[in-house]
Order: structure tokens, then C-alpha cells, then sequence
């Protein structure tokens, strides 16, 4: 028999797949599976999601893009109300973070 997801974990499926559609244009892999996404928070009550993620580096050439774009798709996800984008610099970001499938990608393993 299946567990039923709580609301809030469906939610939580929805902004990880909205996640993997979000690249680096410089890097044939979504940030998801980059391992720039820190963190998500899900308030199911409010319909809030949060993200915490981070950039390559600091002088990332999207460093003003990215954030908007996740933070708008996000939004589109049915029940979230309200998305905020937290970009952080601690830890810094290591190819060591990637999945075993962005490193298959990009030739690592």
C-alpha cells in the first residue's frame, strides 16, 4: 500500500521538478542536481515556498537572473502563494555537492 504525500510534500515534489529546469547556461545540468539548492522550506498553511541556494561562484554570470527565475517558477506551482529566494555563500558551493548524475554528465565518474 502507498503512503499518501502531505500537501506539503507534494509541494515540495513540484518545486524540486520546477527546479530541474532551472540551468546554469554555462553548464549542461540543472541547479537541482548541481547541488546549488541548500535548502527548501514549505509552509503548506500559507502556500509559502523558500529556497536557499547558492551560485558557482560569486562573479557567476547569472548571479542576477538565476534567483529571479527560480523565484518566478516557484510561483507558478498551484498552491504556493508566495516565494522567496535566499542566496547564500556558506558553504561555499564544490563540485563535491553534484549528484551522481550531473557528474556522469559532465564526464566526472
Amino acid at each position: 500500500m502507498s503512503e499518501v504525500e502531505s500537501p506539503a510534500e507534494e509541494i515540495r515534489q513540484k518545486v524540486i521538478e520546477a527546479l530541474q529546469t532551472c540551468f546554469d547556461p554555462e553548464i549542461p545540468v540543472n541547479i537541482y542536481e548541481l547541488g546549488l539548492v541548500y535548502g527548501i522550506d514549505v509552509d503548506e498553511q500559507k502556500g509559502e515556498v523558500g529556497i536557499r541556494m547558492t551560485l558557482t561562484s560569486p562573479a557567476c554570470p547569472v548571479a542576477g537572473s538565476l534567483p529571479p527565475e527560480v523565484e518566478a517558477k516557484m510561483r507558478v506551482i498551484p498552491g504556493v502563494t508566495k516565494a522567496a529566494v535566499e542566496v547564500v555563500w556558506d558553504p561555499p558551493w564544490t563540485p563535491d555537492r553534484m549528484s551522481e548524475a550531473a557528474k556522469l554528465t559532465l564526464g566526472m565518474l
